[in-house]
């Protein structure tokens, strides 16, 4: 096992790069990252439509919402594989296919929890805050977003977790992250696919753990700092 990671541990974590593309679990973190950060200004509008009362952007933020929650990631892949080349006319680079697919699936479930963020705010906030004379822009920006951004982290921070995992399907296409890299390592070695893959489930356990830990230190620190403003 320490001669299989000394001889492929840093093509696990980065792929072939500096020669090639960056890949392995840097890839990974990169295609993760980017695509919360992608989907996040999109699922803050859809998020915000959710809890407005105009019924038809409710209604429309809502079948956004049901939609994409509905459909598995790997199907929206190969939309955007297929798709997007057909709309621009030229050919999007595998990545670049992926990060697309990951933004609009991810915007769904990242709308439900700044939802989820804005409805839990006590509703007597809103109510004296227009009696001050604030108007929706004004409280939402000033009032509510502000504290909901605040509580979501820790959920935020666990939809990275999952998001981390997902990525795992856009091998299919070639995009190189962790997955693929396995696939690369396998074969070359041709034998002791057991031995690779659970290294790849093994580096995916302790990374998400990791990050799950701290999503619950996250929770508890927002906790503890409002048993004490209360």
């Amino acid at each position: 096992m320490i001669d299989f990671l000394s001889t492929y541990g840093l093509m696990f974590l980065v792929g072939s790069w500096p020669h090639g593309p960056l890949g392995g679990f840097a890839g990974t973190l990169l295609l993760a990252g980017l695509g919360l950060m992608g989907a996040f200004p999109i699922a803050l509008l859809i998020g915000v439509a959710r809890t407005s009362d105009i019924k038809a952007l409710k209604i429309s933020a809502t079948v956004w919402v049901y939609t994409f929650r509905s459909i598995p990631l790997i199907m929206i892949i190969f939309w955007a594989y297929f798709l997007l080349p057909t709309l621009i006319g030229t050919e999007v680079p595998a990545f670049s296919t992926a990060l697309c697919a990951i933004i609009i699936y991810e915007s769904a479930f990242l709308a439900e929890i700044i939802r989820a963020g804005l409805e839990a705010l006590p509703a007597g906030q809103v109510e004296a805050s227009r009696a001050l004379g604030l108007g929706y822009f004004k409280t939402l920006l000033s009032i509510q977003l502000p504290q909901a951004l605040s509580n979501m982290i820790p959920s935020l921070l666990n939809q990275f977790v999952s998001t981390i995992k997902a990525t795992s399907i856009a091998y299919i296409i070639g995009v190189q992250e962790a997955s693929f890299s396995a696939q690369q390592i396998n074969s070359i070695e041709l034998t002791g696919t057991l031995r690779t893959y659970m290294i790849l489930a093994l580096f995916y356990f302790f990374l998400c753990a990791l990050l799950s830990k701290l999503a619950k230190v996250l929770e508890a620190h927002l906790d503890n700092k409002r048993i004490g403003l209360a």
